[in-house]
């Protein structure tokens, strides 16, 4: 095996990893959302619980942040919130999500 072979297989495992992160990053941010969002909508243990993870696995079908966005700021227009509140509350979740991973990883 060259130094290049092994150079590229250290590259795509980087990537792999990276990717792994983010898409981990981006599970626990829905699920912190929806617990977010389950908590303004007045739903506790179970079904606090059933919101979060259903905006997880809707992410997993849809892979868009758009439209988790816009799936909470739907359920939580009659609440007064609008649509950038909860963008701006998503990003808040990503970064501590972000923030929880690297602790875990040392």
């Amino acid at each position: 095996m060259t130094t290049f072979d092994k150079r590229e297989q250290g590259f795509e495992a980087k990537f792999a990893q990276d990717e792994e992160f983010m898409f981990k990053a981006t599970a626990r941010s829905n699920k912190l959302l929806g617990l977010w969002a389950a908590g303004q909508l007045g739903l506790s243990g179970d079904a606090a619980a059933g919101y979060a993870a259903a905006l997880v696995t809707d992410h997993l079908e849809s892979r868009t942040m758009d439209h988790v966005v816009g799936k909470v700021a739907g359920d939580l227009a009659g609440k007064g919130i609008a649509r950038e509140q909860v963008a701006a509350r998503l990003q808040e979740c990503l970064h501590q999500a972000l923030a929880q991973l690297e602790a875990e990883r040392q």
